[in-house]
C-alpha cells in the first residue's frame, strides 16, 4: 500500500491483539484464510472492501476505525483539507465524516479507475447502502439486476443482497457511498469497503 496512506494492516493487528484474539481465531470468525489475514496485517497484501467488512464485523468495529480512531463526539465537521484518504486495490476512499459516538452511518467518496470491477466477488452485509454518482458511469448489479449509474444518479438498497460493480469505461468514476450499520449490532460497522464496495 502506498505509504502516504494509513497502515491499515497494522491497525487491524492492534485491534485483534487488544481483543485477545489469535490470528487463527480471527480467521475463523471472519471466514478469511489465515494466510490472507497474515499478509494483510504484515502489509504484504492490500485488503479488499469485502475483506474489510468481514474483519470489521469479526472485530465488531467500523471499517472506518481501521483508518482513524473511534470517536466520542456528537458533531463532526470535516474541512476539505482534512479529508482522510485510504487506497485499497487501486480505489481511493476519502472519509467524509467519522468519530461520532455509536456512529451508524459512514460516508465516503470513492475514486474508481477505468476497468476496475468486483463482479466475480460480490459482497453482502448487514445494513443499507446508498450510492450517488458524482462523475463517470458505473454499472451496479444487485441481486442479479443491473443498474447503470451516470452523473446525478443514485441507488439505495438493502446490503444483505449480493451486490457488485464495474467501471467498464476508459474514465475515472467518482461516487459518494454511504454505509449504514445494522442497528442491532452492538457497535456499528459498515460492511463495505474496495471489493464490497471494504471484495472478499
Amino acid at each position: 500500500m502506498n505509504n502516504k496512506y494509513p497502515d491499515v494492516g497494522n491497525t487491524i493487528r492492534n485491534y485483534r491483539i487488544n481483543q485477545n484474539l489469535s490470528l487463527r481465531e480471527l480467521s475463523k470468525i471472519s471466514e478469511l484464510s489465515l494466510n490472507a489475514l497474515s499478509k494483510i496485517e504484515r502489509g504484504e497484501n492490500s485488503p479488499t472492501v469485502a475483506s474489510l467488512h468481514k474483519i470489521a464485523s469479526a472485530l465488531n468495529v467500523h471499517v472506518s476505525n481501521f483508518f482513524v480512531s473511534e470517536g466520542d463526539q456528537t458533531t463532526i465537521f470535516t474541512k476539505k483539507s482534512e479529508t482522510k484518504k485510504v487506497e485499497l486495490e487501486g480505489l481511493i476512499f476519502e472519509g467524509l465524516g467519522v468519530g461520532l459516538i455509536k456512529q451508524r452511518f459512514e460516508p465516503f467518496i470513492i475514486t474508481i479507475p477505468p476497468g476496475s470491477e468486483n463482479i466475480s466477488d460480490p459482497s453482502s452485509h448487514t445494513g443499507e447502502e446508498f450510492i450517488y454518482c458524482l462523475e463517470g458511469q458505473l454499472e451496479y448489479n444487485i441481486a442479479n439486476a443491473n443498474y447503470e449509474l451516470s452523473e446525478g444518479d443514485s441507488i439505495l438498497f438493502k446490503a444483505s443482497q449480493p451486490h457488485s460493480w464495474q467501471n467498464k469505461t476508459n474514465s475515472v468514476v467518482k461516487v459518494i457511498i454511504l454505509f449504514e450499520t445494522d442497528p442491532n449490532q452492538t457497535k456499528p460497522h459498515s460492511q463495505m469497503t474496495a471489493r464490497g464496495f471494504t471484495h472478499k
